[in-house]
């Protein structure tokens, strides 16, 4: 009931939204939608894990407003109004002249989206490429799955602007080597997109350190009214934290949960750019596109909230890593695609393998931890021999 209660409007909404494409348009649209929708969920599992990671340091009220006004950007923001804007932009035409051609001339406008593709790509490229970056830097982060490598680089990450240098320098290397005549395009929207990761990441953590900023025990002294006067919500019933101590987590709100809601929504316009422009080979009708990247847009929001409730993430402690190695993975796809074609299913598939193997990895760790707890509870319930009277001589 609880995972029905969380699924229930992505239900909702894909019957409707499949049945309104059935009476518009036919069969054949509504089976596109469900396409372009089991396409969507399939590419954006890892974006799920990511969110969650998110989504679980805000408060309940703005998880609803992730579902509900978050799912309307979602839809209509980035998978609809987003892309004539990209247009817009690279083809230096007004935007209603592009909507215009959306509606009148679908093959134009997708042949003008696929000349966008170098801007888009560098711009979601270098902003997930940061995501993967400043995770792997992260010289407070104490669980660690692929350890050989990752343990230098979070001894490396006490230099703070080493994710800001690397991702510059890689930057400049696809945009003058692997960019071929699009290098002018590939840096100007390279830039932006850093520039838009450091603004939305460093004022959601710049407020959510006003707002927050104190220790869990201080929330718990100065009660549920004090905490939400500074800006924060508690939790009972929350998952504990991953290093461990109180059950009790510090949940953003006011102006820290908008900045994280902001970022939240970059993130996933950086996942859906390729999505967006892969299906134009489905198919060019703008509104079947929507409905389609709409419909999963809202199961993948709906399994972010899922993964927040359940305490998915501190269960299987590796899951977020194998989110961010398919994060990094995909920003590379992403700068490889600016001139070579790379397939949906190839994007697909290296997405699905990282979380795979991730969720593998922690179920093994559960398991081995399981074990040792039953081998030190056999043991206490031993006798101690040591303390035990000498045997009586015969």
């Amino acid at each position: 009931m609880h995972a029905l209660r969380i699924f229930g409007w992505s239900f909702a909404i894909t019957a409707v939204g499949v049945a309104a494409a059935g009476v518009l348009g036919g069969p054949r649209d509504a089976a596109i939608v469900a396409i372009l929708a089991i396409l969507e969920i399939s590419l954006s599992f890892d974006n799920a894990v990511i969110n969650a990671t998110i989504l679980r340091r805000m408060s309940e009220w703005w998880q609803k407003i992730f579902l509900t006004l978050g799912v309307l950007i979602a839809v209509f923001g980035m998978r609809l109004l987003f892309p004539i804007v990209i247009v817009a932009l690279t083809a230096h035409l007004n935007p209603v002249d592009v909507f215009d051609l959306a509606l009148n001339d679908s093959a134009q406008y997708a042949d003008k989206l696929g000349n966008a593709h170098p801007a888009i790509a560098a711009f979601g490229g270098i902003f997930l490429f940061m995501i993967f970056l400043d995770f792997m830097f992260d010289g407070e982060r104490d669980i660690q799955w692929i350890k050989k490598l990752e343990e230098p680089l979070r001894r490396a990450g006490q230099l703070d602007v080493l994710p800001i240098v690397i991702a510059l320098v890689s930057l400049l290397v696809v945009g003058e080597a692997f960019s071929g005549d699009n290098t002018q395009q590939v840096l100007t929207a390279g830039v932006a997109g850093m520039a838009t990761y450091l603004a939305v990441r460093g004022l959601g953590e710049f407020f959510e350190s006003q707002g927050i900023g104190e220790e869990d025990e201080d929330t718990e002294d100065a009660g549920d009214d004090s905490a939400v006067g500074r800006g924060v919500a508690t939790a009972d019933t929350a998952a504990p934290a991953r290093t461990g101590g109180s059950s009790k987590l510090v949940l953003a709100t006011g102006r820290a949960a908008v900045f994280l809601f902001l970022y939240l929504e970059v993130i996933d316009a950086s996942f859906s750019f390729d999505g967006v422009v892969g299906a134009f080979a489905i198919s060019q009708n703008i509104f079947v596109i929507a409905a389609g990247l709409g419909i999963g847009a809202m199961y993948i929001r709906s399994l972010t909230v899922y993964l927040v409730r359940r305490g998915t993430l501190s269960e299987y402690i590796y899951l977020e890593h194998g989110a961010h190695y398919a994060i990094g993975a995909l920003a590379i796809i992403l700068a490889v695609s600016i001139e070579t074609e790379v397939p949906e299913i190839v994007t697909g598939l290296v997405g699905v393998a990282f979380i795979g193997l991730a969720l593998v990895s922690s179920i093994r760790h559960r398991r081995r931890e399981a074990a040792a707890a039953g081998d030190d509870a056999g043991h206490g319930d031993e006798p101690d021999k040591s303390r035990e009277p000498a045997a009586a001589p015969l």
